[in-house]
């Protein structure tokens, strides 16, 4: 089994911990001499499968550049046995973002996305390989090199012009970490977020995330009980209708299509827009016309709060682009400064190779938060040094990175949000559960009841609160039930 840093190493995204202060070093220290007792909830894999399922759009979406109209999703069953032989059988869903997570000017949509179903075949022969008795924390912690390795393997059979990202080895992963999580709430008789402390996790959080964290666990960074309800933030892809005068054909499925229609439909009061970085004035002007149809559609509703994040998926091509964009809202619609609450990955996603990128400056500004970037621990580290004030938590790179990302964040102070993948059905439940249990968060990116409602149909009726809007706002607390709450 290669270790992480031979890997980081071997794949070009090795960041060493000099100036990244003691905590990568002392994690690997702690992991090296650690030695734990098993626990009763501890699970063993019995069976992994998976399979594939396919989605239209109702509409095309717009980020970064890149448009997409449909998806596929990848859904994994594990069943497990813990150690008094309690089987239980659990779920994970994601869908295979390929145009987020494989970026590429020259592997096509469709060559990636087979590669992530080739990949996902591989991972499913790597976790039902794995024969210890453990807690999914550490099966995903031991195992995630493994799946790099498969990645590797998959890359060379297919003769991949690049190489599978880690981002997309993460994606691909997800699924099976997740019903990891699942299974083994399942099997204890729990929600996953109660076994997240001493009583069922073996190593300390140093063995992870360094000596800082020496005698602590994750059960002192998520709650046990989810919070009653989170604030949707509703995206405004790059291609969206913003008023009537933007459609040219309406598609008449009866649900919302101009900005002002859905504020009015889901009462939202939180707005996500996507922005190309490509043209200066254009993003500007894109903003100040967002601006104008909320101020209107609000006012019928007789709203005088509501919040804006930016998105430029990473198409900034310096961050004084990222400055001139701060510096013009402020010029002509000064009351959206006042409103934006963070800017979400504004260039390059590769830290090591922009280090001229920092973001001191705006991040006094408004909090900037690193997402495509953010792999590892190392990437959160060096975000930090670059002046990234925040981190963007998505279940599509895994149940176990987000939960143990989420501590390091809080323990820094960083600012917090969560995210999501076009997450429909089982995924968004999933995505919404690490909203509500994680301390400072409190909006969630929802996105799938706008491009693909299709592949929610058969989730509403069993969580309704979850994909009905109801005063901009997805009810969460009924996420109680055992493992991750999904099924």
């Amino acid at each position: 089994m290669i270790n992480r840093r031979d890997f980081l190493r071997a794949s070009g995204l090795w960041v060493s911990s000099v100036g990244l202060g003691s905590a990568h070093r002392e994690a690997r220290r702690a992991a090296a001499g650690a030695k734990p007792g098993l626990r009763r909830s501890d699970i063993r894999i019995l069976d992994v499968q998976h399979d594939f399922e396919d989605h239209k759009y109702r509409a095309p979406y717009q980020f970064g550049g890149r448009t997409v109209d449909h998806v596929t999703l990848l859904n994994v069953n594990v069943r497990v046995a813990n150690a008094s032989g309690k089987e239980a059988l659990g779920f994970g869903s994601m869908p295979l973002g390929n145009a987020w997570a494989f970026l590429s000017q020259v592997v096509t949509y469709d060559q990636s996305l087979e590669a992530m179903k080739q990949l996902a075949g591989e991972i499913r022969s790597v976790t039902a390989g794995y024969d210890r008795a453990a807690h999914p924390i550490d099966i995903n912690w031991e195992l995630e090199p493994e799946y790099v390795k498969a990645a590797v393997e998959v890359s060379r059979r297919m003769q991949l012009a690049e190489p599978i990202p880690v981002l997309c080895t993460q994606v691909t992963a997800s699924p099976f970490d997740a019903a990891l999580h699942d299974a083994f709430g399942k099997a204890n008789g729990i929600n996953c977020y109660f076994g997240y402390g001493p009583k069922h996790m073996a190593r300390d959080l140093a063995h992870y995330l360094g000596r800082e964290f020496r005698g602590e666990f994750l059960d002192r960074y998520v709650f046990k009980k989810p919070a009653p309800a989170m604030f949707l933030y509703h995206s405004v892809g790059a291609s969206d209708p913003i008023t009537e005068s933007d459609i040219k054909q309406r598609i008449g499925d009866g649900l919302p299509e101009t900005l002002g229609e859905w504020i009015e439909a889901d009462e939202i009061t939180h707005i996500k827009i996507k922005l190309n970085g490509a043209d200066l004035k254009d993003d500007v002007n894109r903003v100040v016309s967002i601006e104008r149809a909320a101020a209107e559609a609000q006012r019928r509703r007789g709203v005088k709060q509501w919040k804006y994040c930016c998105d430029f998926n990473e198409r900034c091509k310096d961050v004084g682009y990222l400055m001139s964009f701060l510096a013009e809202i402020k010029k002509l619609a000064p009351e959206v400064l006042t409103r934006l609450q963070y800017i979400e990955q504004p260039t390059a996603r590769d830290l090591k190779a922009n280090l001229n990128n920092v973001m001191h400056e705006a991040a006094r500004i408004v909090p900037v938060v690193i997402d495509e970037s953010l792999v590892d621990l190392e990437s959160f580290h060096l975000s930090r040094r670059l002046g990234y004030s925040g981190v963007a938590l998505k279940v599509c790179k895994g149940q176990t990175q987000a939960l143990l990302i989420a501590a390091a964040a809080q323990k820094y102070k960083s600012f917090l949000c969560v995210q999501d993948l076009t997450c429909p059905g089982a995924s968004l439940v999933h995505s919404a559960g690490l909203a509500a249990h994680i301390p400072g968060v409190f909006t969630i990116e929802a996105n799938s009841r706008q491009y693909v409602p299709s592949a929610n149909e058969k989730w509403r009726e069993k969580f309704p609160s979850i994909f009905k809007i109801k005063n901009g706002q997805l009810g969460t607390a009924r996420l109680t039930g055992p493992g991750l709450g999904v099924v």
